[in-house]
C-alpha cells in the first residue's frame, strides 16, 4: 500500500511512516513524499488555518502520486484566553476522498517567543534562535525543545497521524446510517 506525505520534511515523513506501520503492522507500506503547497501563511495562527493547510497538502499528495492515502501535516498556533499554543494538524485522504482529521497535543508557546512570532518570525526559526539550534523544525521542533526531547516533533506528529487514522480504523462509525443521534 502506498502513502504519500505532502511534505519533504523528514519529521513529517517519519511520523506518517511510524503511524501507518503501528496501526497496520501486517501491511507492507511504501511511504513517499512529494512537495505540496499548504496555501496558508508560513505561520498559521489558528487551528482553522492549519487544518486548511493540512487538507491542501493531503489533496496534493494523493493527486500527484495516486497513492492509497494522502497525508497532510501542518503546524499552527492558536490563541486561547490570551495564551498561545502550538499544535500540529493532520488530514488524511483516501482514494474515495474519505477524510480523517487528527491533531497533536497543544503545547504552550511562551510570551517571549510569541513576541518574535508576531514580528513575522516562524516558530521553527524562533526555536532555533531561543535554543541555539539549527533547523529544529526538521528535528525535535518546539515540542522537543520545550520538553528536553521527552516529546519530540516526530512523536507528537505520529500520535496525531494515528488520531487522523481513527476514521479508517473504525470506518463503520462514520457511515451515514450510523450517525443518528
Amino acid at each position: 500500500m502506498k502513502v504519500a506525505v505532502g511534505s519533504l520534511n523528514p519529521v513529517k515523513i517519519k511520523a506518517a511512516e511510524l503511524a501507518f506501520k503501528e496501526v497496520w503492522p501486517e501491511k507492507d507500506w511504501d511511504v513517499l513524499s512529494t512537495e505540496a503547497v499548504s496555501g496558508v501563511s508560513n505561520q498559521p495562527m489558528s487551528d482553522k488555518e492549519a487544518v486548511l493547510g493540512a487538507r491542501n497538502r493531503a489533496k496534493q499528495a494523493i493527486e500527484k502520486t495516486q497513492a492509497d492515502y494522502g497525508v497532510g501535516i501542518e503546524g499552527g498556533i492558536q490563541e486561547i484566553d490570551g495564551s498561545y499554543f502550538d499544535c500540529g494538524w493532520i488530514v488524511i485522504l483516501d482514494k474515495e476522498n474519505n477524510e480523517g482529521i487528527g491533531s497533536t497535543i497543544k503545547m504552550i508557546v511562551p510570551e517571549k517567543m510569541i513576541g518574535m512570532i508576531k514580528k513575522g518570525i516562524e516558530l521553527g526559526s524562533v526555536n532555533d534562535i531561543i535554543f541555539n539550534k539549527s533547523n529544529s523544525k526538521q528535528n525535535e521542533g518546539h515540542f522537543g525543545s520545550m520538553t528536553n526531547n521527552i516529546i519530540t516533533r516526530t512523536k507528537g506528529y505520529k500520535d496525531g497521524v494515528i488520531a487522523a487514522l481513527s476514521r479508517f480504523i473504525r470506518p463503520d462509525l462514520f457511515e451515514a446510517s450510523n450517525c443518528e443521534r
